[in-house]
């Protein structure tokens, strides 16, 4: 009698860890962690006026396009993070003026496109998550999307994303960053705008890439729950009704007004990322942090690490972070984490190696956390399923999409993009992920074309090695636990 009870109870406790075949373990580190490269979206400003004059591209002539004046060298600086950094994830913002050719309503134009994608294969190339991110807050030319009378209408939001994901619907290391920093809007309103894009992005035929879906307040992770964004992203959904790879879409910066241009830092943000990590854990979703950045302070030193610790030690419900930033960057700018070069070999600076890639480098190992379903991917080309909990009400998942909204609030004005001449205002990106291995792969000579990563012979050498180890041991002697007890 005794030997069966001790017998269900090592069941009961063997089953809490293997349920449906999941394993309720998360790795002591996130997922994915990268840099956001930037230049093609130089001038946005947060009405969404994105002049295409002042946009740089961050390729040198090694990489065809030689526009920049600083002759930044983004594949060099792409390379460098992947394969010094076990970096796996690039966010590539661009503005939508810049795509179209400032013919609104258009098809992607064929030179600034293809300008764009040149960037786009040379992050590709180095078997790295490449993220997509609209620099456009929401906006076109001061008109907020689905919610300005008409003027920039959701169907139009959607063609432009449906052109997009049909140019990468082959490739699953491409991720679809919806908008970067909505602000001032209707928020219910705004995520039938976001079901549009997903709903038009599916139908091209990426089906399995991530797609991120920010809130407003600038994505601020610290308004995400009290905004009601968190409560009304969480029922977008694929037009299957699944949502698979629907990541929601965080941002935080660490000065005194989240805006990124002050030198100092004022709080590590642990209080606001612990309330979206509880949303996210009682509504069993993801969330990637896709722009984060501060100055090389002492104060920003003391709180950009901890913060990104906390990111690693809750990446239960945060799958990675990407710093704002480098690229076209002036290493003189003031969030600047463009690497200089020393004696020909690309080096970090302080703030990059101490608060971006040290605390991901030197997170522990798994930890056991019972409130969350974890992500345990080895593959970089695989994707997100996250369970699916939650029934939408008020959002539907269209095969066609409509356009229509309310006006809203004027914009009150707290992030300005700006070409990089100036230090103390910071160009906004966004973007996205989904890799939890790296391909250890060199790049050299010149991108010739629209190459992609399945021309790359790339060998994963993966970001949670050991922790995997150990997660498959455990997961081996539980089994073997568990097949004596039967």
């Amino acid at each position: 009698m005794f030997t069966a009870y001790i017998r269900f109870l090592l069941k009961m406790f063997l089953k809490s860890l293997l349920v449906l075949g999941g394993v309720p373990w998360v790795f002591g580190k996130v997922q994915y962690m990268g840099m956001s490269i930037a230049g093609f979206e130089f001038g946005c400003d947060i009405d969404g006026t994105c002049p295409i004059g002042t946009a740089q591209s961050p390729m040198n002539s090694d990489g065809l396009i030689s526009q920049s004046p600083m002759d930044s060298d983004a594949l060099g600086q792409m390379q460098h993070f992947a394969n010094d950094d076990d970096m796996n994830v690039f966010r590539l913002p661009v503005s939508w003026q810049f795509l179209v050719n400032n013919k609104f309503g258009g098809t992607l134009d064929s030179n600034n496109f293809g300008k764009y994608d040149q960037l786009m294969q040379a992050c590709l190339g180095l078997g790295t998550f490449c993220a997509i991110d609209f620099h456009n807050f929401a906006r076109f030319n001061g008109q907020i999307i689905g919610q300005s009378s008409g003027a920039v209408t959701d169907a139009q939001f959607a063609d432009i994303w449906s052109q997009l994901a049909t140019k990468y619907k082959n490739n699953d290391k491409v991720i679809f960053g919806l908008m970067n920093e909505p602000h001032d809007l209707d928020v219910p309103t705004w995520a039938n705008t976001v079901q549009a894009a997903v709903t038009a992005i599916r139908n091209a035929g990426a089906s399995s890439q991530m797609i991120l879906l920010p809130g407003t307040d600038f994505a601020s992770a610290g308004k995400f729950v009290s905004s009601g964004s968190g409560d009304a992203l969480i029922k977008v959904r694929n037009p299957d009704g699944s949502i698979d790879g629907l990541i929601l879409d965080l941002h935080k910066y660490l000065d005194i007004n989240n805006s990124g241009t002050h030198a100092e830092c004022t709080t590590d943000n642990v209080d606001a990322f612990a309330i979206a990590a509880d949303f996210l854990r009682q509504h069993d979703r993801k969330a990637l942090v896709s722009e984060t950045g501060a100055a090389s302070t002492d104060s920003c030193f003391t709180d950009f690490c901890a913060q990104n610790k906390f990111l690693n030690d809750n990446s239960d419900v945060f799958l990675g972070y990407i710093a704002w930033s480098a690229g076209a960057f002036s290493t003189s700018y003031l969030l600047s984490l463009t690497p200089s070069k020393q004696n020909g070999k690309y080096v970090n600076n302080k703030l990059a190696a101490q608060c971006v890639v040290a605390p991901w480098a030197n997170a522990g190992p798994a930890t056991l956390v019972p409130s969350a379903t974890a992500i345990a991917t080895t593959s970089p080309a695989g994707g997100v399923t996250p369970s699916q909990t939650e029934v939408p009400t008020s959002i539907t998942a269209p095969n066609s999409v409509t356009g229509g909204g309310k006006a809203t609030s004027t914009v009150s004005g707290m992030k300005t993009t700006i070409t990089p001449s100036s230090a103390t205002v910071k160009v906004s990106a966004g973007g996205g992920i989904f890799a939890s291995s790296r391909a250890n792969q060199t790049v050299s000579g010149s991108i010739t074309g629209a190459r992609t990563s399945s021309s790359s012979q790339a060998s994963s050498t993966g970001g949670a090695g050991p922790e995997m180890r150990r997660f498959a041991g455990g997961l081996l002697a539980g089994s073997l636990l568990f097949a004596i007890v039967l």
